[in-house]
């Protein structure tokens, strides 16, 4: 049975206000501590800054009356009709958690893997090496990339996210870890140190493996950590890009995240499907500074994924907007 889907509405800022104020002190505190971290501990510091203070302190909507009621029921309608079995929608700033629905739960992510996979290629490859798709890594039969073609490292992770392209993710592996199952270790190794409890990595592109599995509060996590890497956010930031290969060719490759086409703000990140894990996106926008991070799992179709991400955003942002206003 799934969990009650849990939002904030806009009527509650005034409370969520008041909150902030009172432990005003202490997030100033941390803040001034982190000026003594490391660049590293910094960024692990902004992953782990999650606040969900507000699933405890706003009241039930029943208690309501007027417009506000009326505003948040219109809200909760809209969400309660999502198809995803689990998302979670947080502001990157303050870490305030807006809404989620089953955001611990084991879910299949599909191709969200390949973010992994992108990060460990990105921190442990040489951009400049060279590839070659051999026959072991083919594994599937959908790929772009096809046995003899040479790309180099960059560029092929560039194909593999843009296209979100299967046995370029195996040929990664096998090129970064020496061989796949090094590879799978070293994925585990940095779910752990990122503390993606709910996680075990089994392959490196998410296709289906009842032992690749993950959450949607661990995905984000790994989102936040990813995206704060430039060359990582770079990537899943294009839309479009003519992609060579090492004999001249060029490859048009178009980006499988129709948000970053279609919704105002989008800066990535990532799509997934397969029938094991249904349509998935993790997806980051920014508006007038605010920048949220949102992980959609398991929605019934293609489009629904986007539509379905689309109205969480829009749904963060108002909740925002109304945030900074009252809180002047």
């Amino acid at each position: 049975m799934n969990k009650r889907v849990i939002t904030y509405p806009l009527w509650g800022i005034m409370l969520m206000v008041l909150t902030i104020t009172v432990c005003g002190s202490c997030r100033k505190e941390k803040t001034e501590d982190t000026t003594l971290l490391s660049r590293e501990e910094q960024r692990l510091a902004e992953m782990e800054r999650i606040d969900s203070t507000l699933i405890w302190i706003f009241p039930h909507a029943k208690e309501m009356t007027g417009w506000m009621a009326d505003s948040l029921a219109r809200w909760e309608e809209r969400l309660d009709a999502l198809s995803a079995e689990a998302w979670v929608l947080v502001d990157d700033s303050t870490g305030l958690v807006i809404s989620e629905k089953n955001a611990h739960q084991r879910m299949y992510m599909a191709s969200i893997t390949k973010m992994m996979t992108c990060l460990l290629a990105l921190e442990r490859g040489r951009m400049d090496d060279s590839i070659q798709i051999t026959e072991d890594v083919c594994t599937t039969r959908d790929a772009r990339v096809k046995v003899g073609d040479g790309y180099t490292v960059g560029n092929l992770i560039r194909e593999m996210m843009l296209m979100s392209d299967n046995v370029a993710a195996q040929a990664l592996a096998k090129h970064i870890g020496g061989d796949t199952l090094t590879f799978y270790q070293m994925m585990n190794e940095k779910a752990a140190y990122l503390g993606m409890k709910g996680t075990h990595f089994a392959n490196p592109n998410g296709m289906p493996n009842d032992s690749n599995y993950s959450t949607a509060s661990d995905l984000l996590r790994l989102s936040r950590y990813c995206m704060d890497d430039s060359a990582f956010a770079a990537i899943v930031g294009t839309a479009s890009e003519d992609i060579p290969l090492l004999d001249g060719r060029h490859f048009p490759c178009q980006n499988t995240n129709a948000l970053l086409e279609n919704y105002q703000g989008c800066i990535g990140i990532k799509t997934g499907f397969t029938r094991q894990a249904g349509n998935c996106l993790a997806s980051a926008a920014t508006r007038n500074g605010v920048t949220l991070y949102l992980v959609l799992l398991k929605s019934k179709s293609h489009m629904s994924r986007f539509v379905e991400s689309a109205t969480l955003l829009d749904y963060g942002f108002q909740v925002m907007q109304a945030y900074r206003q009252h809180r002047g």
